[in-house]
This record gives structure tokens, sequence and C-alpha cells, in this order.
């Protein structure tokens, strides 16, 4: 058996994950241990607001959640009822026998395993100590179980690999969101999966930079026209997307939501996050340059290449096909930037500028010999400020002109194979 523990940001995030799978057929609830009524009566809400009741009575602890898996090999032929037997001796071992906790089990795996979610503050409002729970009360409960349980020993089969992927697994589960489904799906409970996944886990400093990752996941936080009165008084709704950007549903009010996103919190979050986002700048200017390096690059396959390095280039365009705007998203980082944030030359307009440049002496490969591509040709337009990408400058020719005559004193990173040096040429001396 292999048993991990991992402390989630919000009971909310742990209890959603299980819970999707319920939903989905995947998971089973076998039990609601020291809850007033048995599993099988108890929806989502009713769960949640058990955990949510006891962690209020302590509001400065960091660690308010566990959640446990415990994995069992192949081998061990497990019923239900034993399989609660042992969630129930591993829970007492490590100190949370009279907390309570919900223990699933998941069927999309080739062997049996548990997921319990349990909350760490008791009922005089106390916090139960987890410093090296892992390491010490699991582990020693994991071999006493593996013997009183006659189970597979985990150093026998060589599952600490194993278990490092299920971690893994979940880790990312944690972080990576699941698209909106629109009908597929209870809308409020998807959206607030993504926000879960998005809104404290990336470093973004404007509505556009949060709506570009947020719409990769069929989301989008919407303050309405300009002319709106949620506008205007600075109000804020999320709201569910089709597959081709558009907006299907009911908003829902951020204030809503759990962690409460509203306009006034996410303006905080751009100040705190602006200067985190520094560190990461130079990683996406150099990444984009080394895709560039390669000559004969459309702007299609530059979008290929840049996920090969985990980062996304989001192209936005108008119904013409004209583009307007371009923001990078680092999910190696956690990190997103507006094009015209990391210099003229990685905006829309200053990067189809260079696209065409590299491409010259290749008219096979040229950005201007596709068709496709010439539709795709940086224009101007008066983007909205609260829409996803960032307001290019007005004037194409001077602001062209400029970066095309300008000199260069900014002291990034330079590729050493694009610093070479041209030698002078002799003036013939003169013959009488």
């Amino acid at each position: 058996m292999v048993a991990k523990i991992t402390t989630p940001a919000s009971v909310n995030r742990a209890l959603n994950y299980n819970e999707q799978k319920l939903k989905t057929g995947k998971a089973e609830c076998l039990c609601a241990v020291n809850f007033l009524s048995e599993a099988y009566e108890l929806n989502f809400h009713q769960k949640l607001q058990r955990f949510e009741h006891l962690n209020a009575l302590n509001q400065r602890a960091k660690t308010n959640t566990l959640h446990i898996s415990l994995n069992f090999d192949a081998e061990d032929k497990l019923s239900k009822e034993k399989l609660i037997e042992i969630a129930s001796d591993y829970m007492d071992k490590i100190g949370f026998g009279a907390q309570p906790y919900l223990v699933y089990q998941h069927q999309d795996a080739g062997h049996s395993h548990l997921h319990i979610v349990t909350s760490t503050i008791q009922l005089d409002g106390k916090r139960i100590d987890t410093f090296n729970i892992g390491k010490n009360q699991s582990e020693r409960a994991r071999k006493t179980i593996e013997q009183e349980y006659n189970l597979v020993k985990a150093e026998s089969k060589k599952q600490q690999v194993s278990a490092q992927n299920i971690k893994n697994s979940f880790e990312q589960s944690r972080v990576t969101a699941s698209k909106v489904q629109y009908g597929k799906m209870e809308t409020k409970r998807a959206i607030q999966n993504v926000l879960d996944a998005v809104i404290g886990q990336y470093k973004y400093s404007s509505l556009p930079e949060l709506n570009a990752v947020l719409k990769q996941y069929n989301v989008m936080a919407d303050r309405g026209t300009e002319n709106s009165t949620t506008f205007k008084k600075e109000g804020l709704y999320y709201r569910a997307l089709d597959d081709n950007g558009n907006k299907i549903g009911v908003p829902i009010k951020a204030s809503l939501f759990h962690q409460k996103p509203t306009l006034k919190f996410l303006k905080q979050k751009f100040e705190a996050n602006e200067p985190l986002k520094l560190s990461c700048k130079q990683r996406l200017k150099v990444a984009i340059d080394l895709a560039l390096y390669k000559r004969g690059h459309t702007l299609s396959s530059l979008e290929k290449a840049l996920q090969k390095d985990a980062l996304q280039m989001v192209i936005r365009s108008n119904e013409e096909g004209v583009i307007y705007g371009l923001t990078y998203i680092d999910y190696k980082n956690k990190v997103v930037f507006n094009g015209s944030d990391l210099g003229k030359e990685y905006s829309a307009k200053g990067l189809i500028e260079r696209l065409n440049q590299t491409n010259i002496g290749t008219p096979e490969n040229s950005f201007n010999q596709n068709p496709k591509q010439n539709e795709l040709s940086f224009y101007p337009v008066n983007e909205p400020t609260h829409l996803a990408g960032e307001k290019e400058e007005s004037s194409t020719i001077e602001k062209t002109m400029d970066i095309l005559m300008s000199p260069n004193n900014e002291t990034n990173f330079v590729l050493n194979q694009l610093l070479r040096k041209r030698r002078k040429k002799k003036k013939p001396g003169l013959h009488l």
C-alpha cells in the first residue's frame, strides 16, 4: 500500500476533484464518517459546509485541509467493506479518527485506490499538527496496516515511483482544470473549478491577461460594455463560452464564488503580480527569439513551435481576420504577458514585421506568399480595454518606421549567433 498526503489550498478544490469523478461515474463515495447523515444522503454543498464550518473556527491556520490517497497493489483484492475498514484504521492511526472525513473509491486506474478528504481543524478550533505527518504517522500506519491486512508491501513492488506518479497526476489535476462544457455539467461548479486552478496559480497583471488564460478553459471575466451599469459600477461577471469563444448561458456574479474574485480583489492581484512577473520575462523573450532564429516561420508554425516549450501564443483577430493583439502564456512558470509589454518587437505588429524579415529569400515558406497568412496581416483596431488583449498603437506607418529605424538600446540577451561582426573593407589607396 502506498499512502500520500497533500494539502490543497482549499477544501473546495479537494472536494470538487472527487465530486467530479463521482458525477462522471469514475468514483464512488463509500462513506461519510462523523457526518450527521450517510454519504448517499449528502449533496455537494452539505459536504462542503461541514468542512467549511470547522475551518472557519481557525482563520489563522494556513493548512486546514488534507487530501489523502491510499493506493493498493493490483494483487490486493479488497471489497468495499474492507476498504472502508482500512480507511478507518488508517485515519485512527494518523490521529484523524475523530474528524469528519469522506472516503471515495476511484475506479479510473488499474489498481484499487481511495481518496480521503478531511479537515485539520477540531471542534474547539485547535488545529491538528501535521508537521512531517507523511514521514512519521502515515508511514508507521502504512506498515502496520500492510501486516494486519496481509497487503502487498510497497517496498516489495517498488511502488515509490508509482506513488510519485500518482502525486504528480493529482497535482496536475489540481492546477489544470477541464474545459467548461455548457449543458454537460453544472455551470457554476465548472467555472469554480477553473477559477480555483487559475486565479491563485497564475501571475497576471490585467483583466485581459487573466482572460487569456481563462478562455483556454471556455471561461471569461466580463465587465460588460463601457456604457453598461455593471462596467460603471466596477462589477464583474464570469461567463461560460462555447468552443468558438462565444458567450453562452447566464452570467454569474463574481461575489457568488467562494474566493470572491471581484474586480476589487483582482486589482489587488494585478498589483501584487506585477513585480513577480519580471523574473519570467527574459525566458519568454529568449524562447521567442530562438524560435524565430529558424527562417521560414509563419504565424501558425511559430505558434506550434512555442507550444513545444510550454508557451501559448494567443492570437486575437476580428471577424475579417485582422490581427490586433498577442498575449503569451508561459505554462511552465504560470505567467501571462501582453506582447507589447515584452517589447515592440513581440507585439502583434512587431512580430509580423519580424516574420516578414526572416522569410526574405525563402518564397516557398514566405509569410507574404501564403494567401491564408496574408489575411492575418496586422492592422490596428480600437479594442475595448476590458477585452482580452493589449491595445496596439494607432499609427501603423509611424510606429513601423520607429521600430525599423530607431537604434536598439536595450540590454536584453541576444543570441551569439546573431551578433556577427562585419569586417570593414579597406579603401583602395590612391595611385598616382
